[in-house]
């Protein structure tokens, strides 16, 4: 099975307002670019990547989580992150049953993500020295 098979199968297990929210997150994040990949990893996380890792997603009890790789160097203007401010390098998303996401400033962070890991790409690309 593929990761996007993996992921398919997820949501639909999920038959409360997890799996819509799951599902709602994952649309929006491959609308921001034709790029991203999904990945299936660390035995049941859906995970969405371009030049790197961008996000995690969760379903949890009692929220979906979406935890972003370098949550903490991405600019945030609509404070979505919520969660994970604990750590250096890690934020995250955490919805609960009702709430709703704002899909705008969520593909806003995606590509802000995308933007940090093409950045890291490109350092990594100049010659020491240089």
């Amino acid at each position: 099975m593929t990761a996007s098979q993996q992921i398919d199968q997820l949501i639909a297990g999920l038959t409360d307002w997890r799996g819509k929210t799951l599902a709602g997150v994952r649309k929006a994040i491959l609308e921001v670019d034709g790029e991203i990949i999904e990945e299936w990893k660390w035995m049941g996380s859906p995970v969405w990547s371009r030049d790197g890792m961008i996000a995690v997603g969760n379903a949890h009890k009692d929220k979906v989580k979406l935890t972003f790789s370098h949550g903490a160097s991405l600019p945030d203007p609509e404070k979505l992150f919520n969660a994970g401010f604990g750590g250096k390098v890690w934020r995250a998303i955490d919805l609960s049953e009702g709430d709703a996401l704002d899909e705008r400033a969520l593909k806003d962070l995606v590509r802000s993500a995308i933007d940090y890991n093409q950045g890291k790409k490109e350092k990594k690309k100049v010659p020491s020295g240089a």
